[in-house]
């Protein structure tokens, strides 16, 4: 399924290698801007069919002591330690339309989701000069759909990640290289919520099936970035392995592997007048 940062806030989530500094200094509360990014994805993990989108692309930056947003993700931190910290995760997905996918004609569209849980987050290396960052995330959220009638309730993803950020990378100011790998897992709810074939829908090429809870595949992604004074540019590729994912015998599953790529550019165009020490 096509996942919220692959559409109008992917680079809030893949993109943003966040630029932070090697030293704390102060910072405006909060930024603004707007632009524009290019777009290619799978209709859903597993699909052989793509969609490609320019669209808009909102930048949005809050550095507040427990809500902070930024090109990465957006949390409200609830605990925060020199080793670990704790925040609330927030991810989503926007519609698939069965029509225009050749394994789901016939079916009923796949509603938006949003996705929201606890993340402990493990920090496993801080290099000195603070340019290169190890975390583990430990994301657990729980889905829930709605076609906006109503609201029904799609069962849980975790997606533990190893995250390291280099900061100045190759010794320019400013330009940040992310990298982030790890395996999805998803319960049986979650994986009939997207490959699962009610026998009402069933054909001689698609078999009715039931989604199995389990693996569901790594994934890896590299994200290149840099801000300037009044504008940020972002891009990004992740790379989808779902060889030996429980959903692998799907008759929605058609490629075993996929790609999502995107390059976007914002300008600021507002900032707050009060500043706050911040390390971005």
């Amino acid at each position: 399924m096509k996942r919220f940062p692959e559409l109008c806030a992917i680079f809030c989530l893949l993109a943003g290698a966040i630029p932070l500094s090697a030293r704390a200094e102060q910072r405006p509360l909060w930024e603004l801007g707007m632009g524009a990014a290019a777009i290619s994805f799978p209709d859903y993990r597993g699909s052989n069919e793509r969609t490609n989108y320019v669209l808009p692309l909102p930048y949005f930056v809050y550095r507040g002591e427990f809500l902070k947003a930024d090109r990465q993700r957006v949390r409200g931190l609830f605990f925060k330690s020199d080793r670990a910290e704790l925040d609330v995760s927030i991810s989503g997905s926007v519609p698939v339309k069965s029509d225009r996918n050749a394994a789901r004609r016939g079916m009923p569209d796949l509603d938006p989701s949003l996705e929201i849980g606890p993340s402990l987050n493990l920090f496993l290396l801080n290099s000195a000069n603070k340019r290169h960052t190890l975390e583990l995330r430990l994301p657990v959220r729980a889905v829930v759909a709605s076609d906006f009638h109503h609201v029904n309730y799609q069962g849980l993803v975790f997606h533990p990640q190893l995250n390291l950020d280099n900061r100045d990378f190759l010794g320019y100011h400013g330009l940040n290289l992310g990298l982030a790998v790890g395996p999805i897992f998803a319960d049986r709810r979650y994986h009939q919520f997207i490959y699962g074939v009610d026998s009402a829908y069933a054909t001689t090429e698609r078999p009715a099936y039931r989604g199995r809870g389990g693996y569901g595949g790594t994934q890896f992604v590299t994200a290149l970035s840099k801000r300037f004074s009044s504008y940020w540019v972002g891009s990004f590729i992740k790379y989808d392995s779902m060889h030996g994912a429980a959903f692998d015998d799907s008759p929605l599953a058609k490629s075993k592997t996929g790609f999502t790529a995107g390059i976007g550019i914002s300008w600021v165009f507002s900032e707050s007048r009060t500043k706050v020490e911040a390390r971005d």
